[in-house]
C-alpha cells in the first residue's frame, strides 16, 4: 500500500495520511520544510526529469547510523511526501527513526545539500550525516 501526505504552506495534512501498520511504528511523520522541496523542483527542471528524493536511515557511519539521500524510485512500502509535484520518498525501516526530523536544504559557505534535522537523535557526527539514538 502507498502512503500519501499532501502538504500545504509546509504543514502537513494528517487528514490525508493513509498509515495502516505503519501507525504503531511511529508518532509524527517527519517534515518537509518549503525551501527543501523548491529546491527539488529546481533539481527536476534543470535535469528535465521527474526525480523523487529518498531520505533513509542506514547502519553505520561514526555515530551508529547514517542518513541516506538519494533519487530513487518509488517503493511499495514507502511514504511517499507531496507538495507541487514534487515528492519525498521514506522506506518503512527508517519511518520510525525520522519521526518528528524535518528535512530541509541548507547553504552555506562550504556548500549546499538537503539535511535532516532530527529530534531523536541524541548525538550527532560533525558532519551532520551520522547520528546515535
Amino acid at each position: 500500500m502507498l502512503h500519501f501526505v499532501s502538504i500545504y504552506s509546509g504543514y502537513v495534512n494528517f487528514s490525508e495520511i493513509q498509515f495502516g501498520t505503519l501507525a504503531k511504528t511511529m508518532n509524527i511523520p517527519p517534515k518537509v520544510t518549503t525551501r527543501a522541496f523548491e529546491r527539488l523542483a529546481e533539481i527536476n527542471a534543470e535535469t528535465g526529469k521527474n526525480s523523487k528524493l529518498r531520505v533513509a536511515v542506514k547502519g553505520g557511519g561514526c555515530s551508529g547510523f547514517q542518513y541516506e539521500i538519494i533519487f530513487d524510485a518509488e517503493n511499495e512500502d514507502d511514504l511517499v511526501l507531496n507538495r507541487d509535484e514534487q515528492a519525498v520518498l521514506i522506506d518503512s525501516v527508517s519511518l520510525p527513526f525520522l519521526s518528528n526530523a524535518t528535512i530541509d536544504y541548507a547553504e552555506e559557505l562550504i556548500g549546499s545539500r538537503f539535511v535532516v534535522l532530527n529530534p531523536n537523535a541524541k548525538s550527532t557526527c560533525g558532519c551532520s550525516l551520522s547520528f546515535s539514538l
